[in-house]
């Protein structure tokens, strides 16, 4: 399938995603690589307060589009393509991380604990 976007930081995400997926036999990868994939309007923005909802306490969420900052944080890891500012500085101050997906990928190659939410 020929790739669409034109966003060489996506194109190159992408690819990573999923030759880490193949080497490492990590399916997360895979799919989060998928829904990179996706046209800019089909990704999903999700906003903290959904994060906080849908994760469990020791997994990282992994967002294929954008964070946006309504909602209240706490602790948590979050891994997404973008954040807003106000999404960063309330992940930041809750004590949690904002990481990109190769950071997420070279802490946890096998993407155990990894839930992709959007």
């Amino acid at each position: 399938m020929k790739e669409r976007q034109t966003n060489p930081e996506l194109r190159a995400t992408i690819r990573f995603l999923r030759k880490t997926s193949n080497t490492n036999q990590a399916a997360v990868w895979g799919e989060l690589a998928l829904d990179l994939k996706r046209s800019k309007q089909a990704r999903p923005t999700v906003n903290i307060s959904r994060i906080v909802r849908s994760i469990k306490e020791g997994e990282t969420a992994a967002v294929p589009g954008k964070v946006l900052g309504m909602g209240t944080s706490s602790k948590i890891t979050v891994a997404a393509f973008s954040f807003t500012a106000e999404a960063r500085k309330k992940i930041e101050g809750a004590g949690g991380e904002c990481l990109s997906f190769r950071a997420l990928v070279e802490r946890n190659p096998e993407g155990s604990g990894v839930r992709i939410i959007g």
